[in-house]
């Protein structure tokens, strides 16, 4: 039986303040919840229920697995259709970049995106597409909002996401800047070459002023139709798909 004090632990973690308080958050459904046993993170426990607990398979033996009964489950999911499975995992321990190999392939940056379906979306794209590295500016989502969790589908799980401040890290990076904006040479038209950055702004302003300083090269997306713009997981997919095929191409 879950403890008041369980209830509150996991329902709290909804929110950035708690996460961070209690170094936790939120995973809930089966496959995600396998992507993340099955990666580098550490897993702090393990809720299901009786029925759920028999589509996980074999767990570590080292896993602390919680039963819980339907309505239970019902208290601590955020979901309005749970799968009974939901993992409370430990936050990551904040990295310092490597140089080295951030210098030598595509990434993406991503200026104060706000919606998390949007975060979690690009997330899973870019690990498609084999982009490695998100850097996030500080105003941008966080990475472990359950909802971004839940749109990653567990890529979250295999990419390394940084959140900085995007002004100081492109003059660190020393790469070319590539960024999304109305005004620009065609993105078929762009030689993205070996290795730069890629920024994507704000779903409603798009990329901030002090930021578009930094690009080295305005890239848009033309359209054919009448829609007035792309939402920005639509875009970054767009841009992510032809970084890939500009690299398939010149091998």
């Amino acid at each position: 039986m879950l403890s008041k004090a369980q209830i509150s632990l996991i329902t709290s973690l909804q929110h950035k303040k708690f996460r961070k308080q209690h170094g936790l958050f939120i995973v809930e459904g089966v496959k995600s919840v396998r992507e993340f046993i099955a990666s580098d993170y550490q897993i702090h426990s393990l809720y299901t229920t009786a029925e759920a607990r028999t589509k996980m398979g074999n767990l570590p033996q080292n896993l602390k697995c919680i039963e819980v009964t339907v309505p239970e489950f019902q208290k601590i999911s955020a979901l309005t259709h749970p799968q009974g499975v939901l993992a409370l995992v430990y936050l990551p321990a904040l990295e310092k970049f490597d140089w080295t190999q951030l210098r030598k392939q595509h990434h993406l940056l991503l200026d104060d995106i706000q919606d998390p379906g949007n975060l979690g979306t690009i997330i899973r794209t870019a690990e498609w597409f084999g982009i490695q590295h998100i850097i996030c500016s500080v105003g941008t989502v966080d990475a472990f909002n359950p909802k971004v969790v839940q749109a990653t589908m567990g890529s979250l799980a295999r990419m390394q996401v940084y959140y900085t401040e995007l002004g100081e890290f492109i003059r660190q990076a020393k790469l070319p800047t590539f960024g999304a904006l109305l005004e620009g040479t065609s993105i078929y038209e762009t030689d993205f070459g070996d290795a730069g950055l890629i920024i994507m702004g704000n779903e409603g302003n798009g990329i901030r002023a002090a930021i578009t300083e930094q690009v080295d090269y305005p890239v848009t997306i033309p359209g054919f139709g009448g829609a007035e713009s792309l939402n920005v997981a639509v875009a970054s997919t767009v841009f992510c798909s032809e970084i890939a095929r500009q690299k398939l191409k010149h091998g």
